[in-house]
């Protein structure tokens, strides 16, 4: 059914008068008048009684306008929301974090920002280690991620550096380097049995750690290793060691752990990145890796 044939029907039964929907559609009456009676053989029924110098809608006529009405509504709606699509206004968005860049306060500043500019679009935010979201977007199964690696080495994806954090130590509430006035430098810290974050769940930090105390030319002493920050903290506060975490994790625990800065030089910032793949396919992505990085800037 030809969605023409609809709307000149509804222009016809509003108007109750070919001439005045032929004006209000802009063609002539004789092809309106054949356009309306292949609609009624196409439906095999009789839409409107026809008079002379006169045309009403036959009771299945006026049944079927509501129906007409719906359908060009409808149309109306769908062609809208696939412009919307194109502009990347609406559509489905699968954002992965790990569990320290869902503590960091630049990420619900992205994800809020992006809300308010695309109110209609759809935001799902999934917590997962750092090789498990690699693989996700090179998978599709997630179209950005915000970690603490690079991911230079995988040629489809591209990720952007949006801002740096300090590291620090973490220690028991009660251990002795909560009462050192200085921050702690990795002569003090090689002292201490470390758990750390393992290296297949987080390479940047863990790689920005080994380096430096390589740097230094000491030695950790590793006595756990965790697949998630949380539970080196959770290690740390059972007294298990001492750990070293991005400052974003201080939210964490603060009544059975402290956090302690470290001296100047110890540890680079840690990099906080967004990730995606190189080939942008949906212009909702688009749109959320613009203003991502937009907010980023602004955020200094």
């Amino acid at each position: 059914m030809d969605l023409r044939h609809l709307r000149y029907f509804v222009a016809v039964a509003e108007e109750g008068s070919m001439t005045r929907a032929a004006e209000r559609l802009g063609i002539q009456q004789p092809p309106l008048g054949q356009q309306i009676r292949n609609l009624e053989d196409e439906l095999g029924v009789q839409l409107f009684e026809r008079r002379p110098r006169q045309i009403a809608l036959s009771p299945t006529g006026t049944f079927f306008v509501e129906e007409a009405r719906a359908v060009l509504r409808h149309a109306a709606e769908a062609a809208q929301r696939v412009r919307r699509f194109e502009r990347g206004e609406i559509g489905h968005l699968n954002i992965g974090l790990t569990s320290s860049a869902s503590l960091h306060p630049l990420t619900p500043k992205i994800l809020r920002g992006f809300h308010d500019t695309y109110p209609l679009a759809e935001v799902s935010v999934r917590e997962s280690e750092t090789y498990e979201l690699i693989l996700a977007l090179r998978e599709g199964r997630i179209d950005a991620a915000f970690l603490h690696i690079s991911t230079d080495r995988y040629p489809d994806l591209q990720s952007h550096v949006l801002t740096r954090e300090k590291m620090m130590a973490v220690v028991p509430i009660d251990h002795p380097l909560t009462r050192t006035k200085k921050p702690l430098d990795w002569p003090r810290l090689l002292q201490e049995d470390f758990v750390i974050y393992r290296r297949t769940d987080g390479p940047g930090i863990f790689d920005g750690i080994l380096d430096a105390v390589a740097a230094f030319g000491g030695r950790m002493k590793i006595v756990g290793e965790v697949s998630r920050l949380i539970g080196a903290i959770n290690l740390v506060a059972a007294g298990r060691g001492i750990s070293i975490v991005p400052a974003t994790m201080r939210a964490l625990h603060p009544e059975t752990v402290a956090y302690l800065p470290l001296a100047a030089g110890a540890l680079q910032p840690l990099p906080f990145y967004m990730a995606h793949k190189k080939q942008l396919d949906l212009a909702i992505v688009a749109n959320f890796v613009a203003q991502t990085q937009a907010i980023s800037a602004q955020a200094g």
